[in-house]
């Protein structure tokens, strides 16, 4: 049974991958999207935890920018070491050491978060990316060389 299971979903890797980048990076566009149309709050929320407000347009460049180019499989790599830190730095920043058990919990949920992008850091998109397509030749910019090859036929 389990070598059939782990048959199963070695075949179910791609899809699985898509589905895995879309549900880690869902709350991260969702935040970054309720930052940027409540910018005043936030930048209060920040404010109360000590955070510079001048960070929060960075804030929202990660979380979206980079929750896009994951569920893309675009540079998933950085862009996923990017989430990461942005993780850890929200645990450390807002939760670390605040009363109360869902404080302890948000923080323990930030951790986990920046280990999973650890992970896809580590071992990429998966085959339904951008990232795959580049790496089978699907899409790779003509060189300069090719260009004038061509030019010259």
């Amino acid at each position: 049974m389990s070598e059939t299971l782990t048959r199963g979903l070695r075949a179910s890797g791609p899809p699985l991958d898509l589905l895995g980048r879309l549900l880690l990076v869902s709350v991260f566009i969702a935040e970054g999207w309720d930052k940027l149309a409540h910018y005043p709050g936030a930048l209060a929320y920040m404010a109360m935890h000590g955070v510079p407000g001048a960070l929060l347009p960075f804030a929202i460049v990660v979380e979206i920018g980079c929750s896009l180019l994951v569920l893309a499989g675009w540079h998933t790599r950085l862009a996923a070491l990017g989430l990461a830190v942005f993780s850890a730095a929200a645990a450390i920043l807002f939760h670390l050491g605040a009363p109360g058990r869902s404080e302890l919990l948000h923080f323990e949920k930030d951790l986990a978060l920046a280990g999973a992008f650890l992970i896809l850091a580590a071992r990429g998109a998966g085959g339904l990316s951008l990232d795959a397509l580049g790496e089978a030749g699907c899409w790779v910019a003509p060189s300069a060389a090719d260009r004038g090859s061509r030019s010259a036929s």
